[in-house]
């Protein structure tokens, strides 16, 4: 445990380092509360998406590294604003005349339009639960509603009545000077009709602890800041909120990153030290666009793991997050590949290169093994050329390959084979596109089938790659042109595997048959 911890205080991984900048915050001991709180947020505005993932998931690793640097206990809360008032109707959702009758009112007093909850927040907050158990996450959940409405957030908005203008002052700079007039960090609840009212406050009553109004109608009304009958603009609560909890980490992405010091100062004002923070990059489309709900761009995380396996994504989700990536469904692929190796990595490695493997990160150092003989990339392309529309058909190639494995002792490869069909069929398949060779081509493809006729080696992907490159070595420069060629005749795209290990697992026989067809016209035609 010694060695571990002393080769975690030096480790470059980002959790790591990540953890070591929390652990300064308590050189002293453990805080008086007696843990250190990690936290992250959910708008259930809607449901659960990719990124959410992706913050629960970043936020435990930093959290595990930390268990390792020290000794102080921590805990991890899911925080949901559920008493955020609804101000859109999602589009995507049912009984749209049920929720445009509850336009303002808190997510957690609007009817559940699909008739299974207490009430559309509760809802939304049931599917990030189960989203987050589906994944096994250790987490504590708190339901801004609850928390308002149960007296827990009393002592802190009591506070804030008392420290009004000096909270004032921070929002206000950050304002438009239209806005300005009309804003106020107290958002009242109507006690008729229930609905956030966006409204002036005449008065704040720091003794009282109360703020006094006119309604839409005109009509006055002075409410207690506690309770839940106001609740704060999302800024402050920010804020607010990590005064109230004792935050000590919070990630969010960088579109927040422009508010970190509103929300700093405002937990300030409010007598306690902000949290230390992480700013991720945030994840991009196709286009370089930025993932959004509204637009539907990019990936969900169903999508994900229609193709790849949780693992694969949080894989994705540990590099670089402070580097903006692409999201889109042609990093799934790698993605798998590089986990995987990864994985088959890790045994061999020094304890200070598995700190640094994604892969301890992603399993809290309880690293499983590998039982992927066949890389991912490589079933793609086999499930293309045998136009694989069921995993048996791969496995039919793999045994010959691996006699010994098999989908019980090799459930991970199994699985791969699965996503690798299903990926084939929906983005390969469509976009396939053999052309025929020219003369060059031509005479290095009949070289190589001679040479795989009279082949009578070891069938091994370092053999037969041999053979792949004796045929384009003195008639192609660069040879990249001859692989292109291969990939373009044989497989119907610009890309492809090692060519070699390819007919190590295809088979000699079938890539003999394979290129007859090629040069028959077949495949193009």
């Amino acid at each position: 445990m010694s060695d571990l911890r002393d080769l975690a205080m030096t480790s470059k991984a980002w959790p790591f380092e990540e953890a070591r900048k929390l652990l300064k915050r308590y050189e002293g001991g453990a805080p008086d509360k007696g843990h250190v709180l990690f936290e992250t947020g959910y708008g259930p505005s809607g449901l659960p998406h990719i990124g959410t993932f992706g913050e629960v998931m970043r936020t435990t690793m930093i959290r595990r590294a930390f268990e390792t640097i020290s000794d102080i206990p921590t805990r991890l809360v899911c925080f949901s604003d559920d008493m955020d008032g609804m101000r859109k109707v999602p589009d995507n959702m049912p009984n749209q005349e049920l929720l445009h009758a509850n336009v303002q009112k808190p997510l957690t007093s609007v009817p559940d339009p699909f008739g299974e909850f207490e009430s559309f927040g509760h809802h939304n907050n049931a599917m990030l639960r189960r989203f987050l158990d589906t994944f096994g996450f250790e987490y504590e959940f708190i339901s801004a509603t609850d928390f308002y409405r149960s007296g827990q957030f009393d002592e802190v908005l009591l506070r804030a009545a008392e420290r009004y203008d000096d909270l004032m002052a921070i929002m206000l700079t950050s304002l438009r000077e239209e806005r300005q007039q009309t804003y106020s960090i107290f958002l009242p609840i109507h006690p008729e009709t229930g609905r956030v009212l966006y409204v002036p406050i005449k008065a704040v009553d720091a003794k009282q602890g109360t703020v006094t109004f006119d309604d839409e109608d005109g009509r006055e009304w002075t409410l207690p800041v506690t309770g839940g009958n106001v609740k704060l603009q999302w800024k402050p609560d920010f804020g607010a909120r990590w005064a109230a909890l004792g935050v000590d980490f919070e990630m969010y992405g960088k579109d927040h990153s422009t508010n970190t010091k509103i929300y700093d100062g405002i937990c300030r004002k409010l007598g306690v030290r902000p949290p230390e923070h992480f700013v991720y990059e945030l994840f991009l489309d196709d286009k370089g666009e930025k993932i959004s709900k509204s637009k539907g761009n990019g990936l969900t995380i169903d999508e994900w793991l229609t193709y790849a396996s949780t693992e694969s994504l949080a894989y994705f989700m540990y590099q670089k997050p402070k580097t903006a990536k692409r999201m889109f469904f042609d990093v799934i692929p790698r993605a798998m590949d590089e986990y995987h190796q990864q994985l088959a990595a890790y045994p061999t490695q020094s304890l200070e290169q598995q700190l640094a493997n994604p892969v301890h990160h992603i399993h809290n150092g309880d690293v499983p093994e590998s039982r992927m003989v066949v890389t991912y990339s490589m079933l793609l392309n086999l499930a293309s050329v045998a136009a694989a529309h069921d995993k048996s058909v791969l496995w039919g190639f793999i045994r010959n390959y691996a006699p010994k494995a098999t989908p019980e002792t090799h459930p991970d490869l199994d699985a791969a084979a699965g996503f690798a069909v299903k990926y084939y069929e929906d983005f390969v398949a469509p976009a396939k596109q053999y052309r025929l060779p020219d003369d060059l081509e031509r005479e290095a493809l009949m070289d190589l089938r001679d040479r795989l006729l009279a082949f009578d080696g070891e069938v091994t992907g370092e053999a037969l790659q041999g053979e792949v490159f004796a045929c384009g070595r003195e008639r192609f420069e660069p040879m990249r042109d001859w692989f292109k060629a291969l990939y373009q005749v044989l497989l119907g795209a610009d890309q492809g595997p090692r060519f070699g290990s390819f007919i190590a697992l295809y088979g000699v026989n079938e890539t003999i048959a394979l290129i007859d067809r090629a040069l028959a016209g077949e495949l193009a035609a």
